[in-house]
Order: C-alpha cells, then sequence, then structure tokens
C-alpha cells in the first residue's frame, strides 16, 4: 500500500510518498481501506516543529477490511470514521474501536471527516467555556475546520452575538454565512464589545488580544496546538478564566461521554444544524500541497487527501 511520511522535520517539502506493508490489526482495532484522510494543524505543525519524525494521525473514513480480536462493535464491510493515531495518511489504516463511528448511510467519507472529529473538538471547547444562553462568544480561526463547526454551534446553542475573528478579509464573507454577527481580523486595533466566552484554536500572538477581548467574567478555552503565554494580570481585571480542551482526554477518561457527542454530531448533521465545509480533496500523493494550504492558512473549512 502507499502512505506518506517523512524523515526529518521541515516543511510540506519533506514528506514523500513510499510503499509499506499492510498493518495487522491488534485487538479492538479495525484495519479500514480509506476513503478520505483528514489534514489537521496539529499535524502539520508536527512535521515543522518535532526533534524526531512521528506518524502522522488523523481522521480516516472508509470501509473495514479486517477487525483485531476482541471488536464486537464492527464487521468487515462496515463503513466507519474515527481518529487514527499513527499513519493516517495511507490506503490502509488502523483505528481502535472505541474511536470509531458507523457512518451514516448517503454521507460520503470526505463529509465524515470534516465532520466527526472537528465537530467533537468544536462542540467540546464551546461547552468547556460554560456558555449560557444570550451570551455573546467569539471563536478565532473561524474559517478552519474546527471553527466553521463551533460557529454553527455558538449560534444553536443561543448566543446573543457571534463573533468570528480571522487573518484576512477576504474570509468574512465565508465566516458571516456560517452564522457570524460580526467579523474581526486578528490584526485590528480592537475586537469590539466585549464577549464572554472566547473559543480559541490558534494561541500564540492571539492569546493576548482574546483575553483583552473578554468581558468581567469571561472565559477563554484554549485548544489549539499552538500554546502561548497568557497575561495573569488581564485575567486579574477582567475577573476572567483560561481553560484547556483536550478532545483526547475526553475519549481516553470520558469514553461514553465521547460517544454520546459522536451520536449527537450526526443527528445534528442529519438535521442541517451543523454542516461541514470541505476547502479541497487532494490526492494522497500530494499531500504535500494539503500541507502547504494550511500553513498558509488558505483554506475555507476542511483539507481532505483522498487516496
Amino acid at each position: 500500500m502507499r502512505r506518506v511520511r517523512y524523515e526529518v522535520g521541515g516543511g510540506p517539502e519533506v514528506l514523500f510518498v513510499e510503499e509499506a506493508p499492510v498493518p495487522e490489526p491488534g485487538p479492538g482495532e479495525l484495519l479500514v481501506r480509506a476513503e478520505a484522510v483528514g489534514v489537521t494543524l496539529p499535524a502539520v505543525r508536527k512535521v515543522r516543529e518535532s526533534a524526531e519524525p512521528v506518524p502522522l494521525g488523523g481522521e480516516v473514513a472508509g470501509t473495514v477490511a479486517a477487525v483485531g480480536a476482541g471488536v464486537a462493535g464492527f464487521a468487515e464491510g462496515d463503513r466507519v470514521t474515527g481518529l487514527c493515531f499513527s499513519h493516517a495518511y495511507a490506503e490502509l489504516a488502523l483505528i481502535h474501536e472505541a474511536m470509531a463511528s458507523a457512518v451514516p448511510d448517503g454521507t460520503t467519507g470526505v463529509d465524515a471527516v470534516a465532520l466527526v472529529r472537528s465537530g467533537l473538538v468544536a462542540r467540546g471547547a464551546y461547552e468547556a467555556g460554560r456558555p449560557r444562553p444570550g451570551e455573546a462568544v467569539l471563536v478565532t480561526a473561524a474559517a478552519s475546520a474546527v471553527g466553521t463547526l463551533a460557529l454553527q454551534y455558538a449560534k444553536a446553542g443561543g448566543a446573543s452575538r457571534v463573533v468570528a475573528a480571522v487573518g484576512s478579509a477576504d474570509k468574512a464573507e465565508f465566516v458571516r454565512a456560517l452564522g457570524a454577527d460580526e467579523v474581526v481580523l486578528y490584526g485590528d486595533g480592537s475586537w469590539g464589545d466585549p464577549v464572554d466566552v472566547v473559543v480559541d484554536g490558534v494561541g500564540g500572538d492571539v492569546l493576548g488580544p482574546a483575553v483583552r477581548a473578554l468581558a468581567p467574567g469571561g472565559r477563554l478555552v484554549a485548544f489549539s496546538s499552538g500554546g502561548g503565554a497568557v497575561d495573569a494580570y488581564e485575567l486579574l481585571v477582567r475577573s476572567a478564566s483560561v481553560i484547556g480542551f483536550q478532545l483526547a482526554a475526553i475519549a481516553r477518561g470520558r469514553p461514553e461521554l465521547y460517544a454520546r457527542w459522536r451520536d449527537e454530531l450526526w443527528e445534528l448533521h442529519r438535521c442541517g444544524t451543523l454542516r461541514p465545509h470541505v476547502f479541497a480533496e487532494i490526492p494522497l500523493a500530494e499531500a504535500a500541497r494539503a500541507h502547504e494550504i494550511i500553513e498558509s492558512r488558505r483554506n475555507l473549512g476542511k483539507v481532505v487527501l483522498v487516496p
């Protein structure tokens, strides 16, 4: 089978395609013949920043080709999607049964990878901010795969005002169509009237203005792999707080909540409340182009590799 990996850190150009043996599913694992593979910002950052090469993980959707010992919920021929933590950029990938979700009839693999992980991260990060109906919510990286769904969660959750923060003015029309009432740019001197919740998927230099955008008692939820520092004095004068969110902690520590969120996600998609947006479908062999799009922040929604 073909898979994509790298041997030295760097930009998209270090990725290459190789022939590799088909992996064997271990206990509790599914071997999935991929229809689509989601590209995430954390994976792109790993290639750029990791000291040693690591297998690239990501969302995978496709058909179960084989099952490992002890698998009870899926069988060969089922269509599934889920997180693959090792060698997701491949024609066949391993997904643990606990991380897999059945793909409903009529849903493409591309739509499945655009919806599930990004939707679960958006749901978890939004709820971590303890939003109440009538509060104002600001979402950074609002044109990203997670950001587009977080905007929709905020709108459906009864936010009085939904603000989208983006890196360039050409994304404004796109995020307004998703429900944003206002659009701000990262470089703006002010992000407008204060908000009660900030859902931040950027980190780094964006954390400063994101904290300053909070109203008294506001909450900033940080889920980005970009890291960054927060000025404690800015929190003090606002009586504000910062909350970290990681989806893996929910999947491993609270599997029943993870499963419930996943089921609710499909229902919200079925009834039209959540609409994933796919920016580009790119052949697996051109994974470097997918990483370049993500690094340059040109994408409006999800970037997907198609084996």
